[in-house]
């Protein structure tokens, strides 16, 4: 059976509707299964991420508990790295990703619920970085998430790939927390992220980081 890879992007008042898509869009033999398996970035707070408990939480993952609650599923949150997230889906290794994950560009890579955030790549520096403006970046190391939405805009091919080229170089990692605490010690210069990650870390460290005021794009 050739089907799209599954993202689920909610809204609340979707949640009963996801059920439908997630049993016909996971193949034919999804309908037999009680378990979703939710494949999401642990380490995209606040949508995913480890509590102070030691278990996963998140806004993502209570979206999708109560979407298990609402249709009898046995709900299973799997932490994956980011770049991995195609692999794991194709394997089977995880029924769904679910994330804030970018719409624009993928449309008919992948089955689709309805966007449940409207977000934008920014860029965030040192608070007392001397780079205030996209064109300040020029010469600088920026570091980004491997597989982001932040990468794909820098390299080339790119829509913002003559911004990137001005750059000393567009480094990579696998998770934001890992590029948050190399632009804390020095080692970048400055990070290309989601918006939703620039307000966490700006918000739990204002003295830290701030955000330029130009966007790198919206979706």
């Amino acid at each position: 059976m050739n089907i799209k890879k599954i993202v689920v992007s909610v809204v609340v008042a979707a949640l009963l509707a996801l059920g439908c898509v997630m049993i016909v869009g996971c193949g034919e033999n999804q309908a037999n299964k009680t378990k979703l398996i939710v494949g999401f970035d642990k380490e995209y707070p606040p949508y995913g991420y480890m509590g102070s408990d030691g278990q996963y939480t998140g806004f993502d993952l209570d979206l999708a508990k109560e979407v298990c609650n609402r249709n009898g599923w046995e709900f299973k949150a799997e932490p994956v790295d980011w770049d991995a997230k195609d692999s794991m889906l194709d394997a089977g290794t995880i029924t769904c990703i679910w994330n804030g994950f970018t719409y624009e560009g993928r449309e008919d890579q992948y089955q689709w619920s309805e966007p449940y955030m409207k977000n934008a790549q920014v860029v965030v520096t040192k608070a007392d970085s001397t780079i205030n403006s996209l064109a300040d970046l020029a010469g600088k190391v920026v570091m980004t998430q491997k597989s982001s939405a932040a990468e794909e805009l820098l390299k080339d091919g790119g829509d913002k790939a003559d911004l990137g080229k001005t750059f000393k170089s567009l480094e990579s990692v696998g998770d934001y927390n890992s590029a948050f605490m190399q632009l804390k010690s020095g080692a970048v210069d400055a990070i290309a992220c989601d918006l939703s990650i620039a307000a966490y870390q700006i918000s739990a460290d204002k003295s830290a980081y701030k955000q330029l005021e130009e966007n790198l794009n919206f979706e």
